[in-house]
């Protein structure tokens, strides 16, 4: 989420199911041939790298942030307000253009979006105050969100049909497998290289150069049609009729993202100032264990049923978030990183039981609506909580404050357990007893 961005890039995700390659019009070969377009074969791995690229950009400024702190004097809750400011322009990004690929095409907006993620690596690199921070964290958001939409849809679009469903593997892994990579790369940047708060952002801006080579180089595979300005209208809904098996899921989702956003925002700060890892790559190696083993999760449970994994991913997240928080009181690494773990591997199973569980119940005519809400929830769980974090940490302090955050996320994830436990009471009670 994201996971700046994780919820976004779900094989549900209306980017991706409005847009099935099988759709009319939903393919173009116009370009395909050409001598200066990329085949398919080769466009599609490209398209996964820039996936990766930029959900690894997002993550890249975790580690940094102690740093910012201690070279601009801004206290806990300002961090976080940065933080929740990226999740602001993803979401607001999501809403409004997540559908303007459908009409303009999938090479212009993956361009525009590359752009004004350049544009925010220029801000990173010249930024000097936290106000600077916060407006490249603001374009940042915006680009991610165009950028996730349109690169999931083309994945779709280009996926190879002996390989049906291998672009919903990738735009589930993507999100937090970028998020890990970037989190660990810039805290080894940060701790073994020079001008740590500038090197990351000059490769990453390397980067975006060859993510433009790469779209210029791809077959276009949305052709222009009407209705780009409709499309901009954000359309939100929850029917009323798909409540009852939605209820169980949203405290799994705000608990598994808000526990991204802590781990995101004060991370890095919770294993300097409680664990006493002052090292720079323990910043990012913070998020790597819970981003990077959700990651892995994520591929290995896959193909399992989404209603299956929903207690389970619930009594992982939060039995994770109690060793790691046992852990940091009794100042045992090792518990903490273990419980970290744990709680990766539910939030993993989180995502695939929450987005599946959307994907199993909203129709076609209703989907795209339906996952603009699910973004609405997880982004809000992500970026709110980090907020009201970063103000306990400067009014109590980080390790109280800390503690609340872990507790009120154990709450919360208990809420899903038991509400699913319920659910199945209630689907076992309706099933008829069999004629003898």
């Amino acid at each position: 989420m994201s996971l700046d961005s994780a919820p976004s890039a779900d094989p549900a995700d209306p980017a991706v199911s409005a847009r099935r390659s099988d759709a009319p019009g939903a393919r173009s070969d116009e370009g395909a041939r050409s001598p200066r377009r990329l085949p398919r074969g080769a466009a599609f791995p490209g398209v996964a790298a820039v996936f990766v690229v930029f959900l690894a950009a997002s993550s890249v400024p975790s580690p940094l942030y102690p740093i910012y702190q201690q070279r601009w004097h801004f206290s806990a809750w300002v961090l976080t307000v940065v933080f929740a400011l990226y999740v602001v322009g993803l979401l607001g990004s999501l809403l409004v253009v997540g559908a303007l690929s459908d009409h303009l095409g999938r090479r212009p907006v993956l361009a525009a979006a590359i752009a004004l993620e350049t544009v925010a690596m220029v801000l990173f690199l010249s930024a000097g105050n936290v106000t600077v921070l916060a407006l490249a964290r603001v374009l940042q958001g915006i680009a991610t969100g165009a950028a996730t939409t349109t690169l999931s849809a083309t994945l779709v679009d280009l996926e190879p049909p002996h390989a049906r469903g291998r672009a919903g593997v990738i735009t589930s892994v993507s999100p937090l497998t970028g998020l890990a990579l970037g989190a660990l790369g810039s805290g080894v940047l940060v701790e073994f290289g020079p001008a740590p708060t500038r090197l990351v952002y000059a490769l990453l801006l390397g980067a975006m150069v060859l993510a433009a080579v790469v779209t210029a180089l791809l077959p276009e595979t949305s052709p222009r049609r009407p209705g780009a300005v409709a499309s901009l209208r954000p359309r939100a809904a929850l029917p009323a009729h798909l409540r009852a098996d939605i209820v169980p899921v949203v405290p799994a989702m705000i608990a598994g993202w808000a526990l991204a956003g802590l781990f995101l925002s004060l991370g890095p700060s919770v294993a300097a100032q409680l664990l006493g890892l002052h090292s720079r790559l323990v910043g990012g190696v913070v998020v790597t264990l819970l981003a990077g083993t959700g990651a892995l999760a994520v591929a290995v449970l896959r193909s399992r049923p989404a209603p299956s994994l929903l207690a389970p991913a619930s009594a992982l997240l939060g039995l994770g978030v109690l060793a790691a928080l046992a852990g940091t009181t009794a100042d045992l690494v090792w518990l903490a990183a273990l419980g970290t773990v744990v709680a990766g591997v539910g939030l993993g199973a989180s995502v695939l039981a929450t987005f599946g569980t959307f994907a199993r119940i909203a129709g076609p005519h209703e989907r795209s609506a339906v996952f603009v809400s699910a973004n609405i929830i997880c982004y809000l769980g992500n970026s709110l909580p980090a907020v009201l974090g970063g103000i306990a940490v400067t009014t109590l302090g980080l390790r109280t404050a800390t503690e609340i955050y872990a507790l009120t996320i154990v709450v919360i994830i208990s809420m899903a357990f038991l509400l699913r436990l319920n659910q199945l009471r209630a689907q076992r009670r309706a099933v008829p007893a069999p004629v003898k």
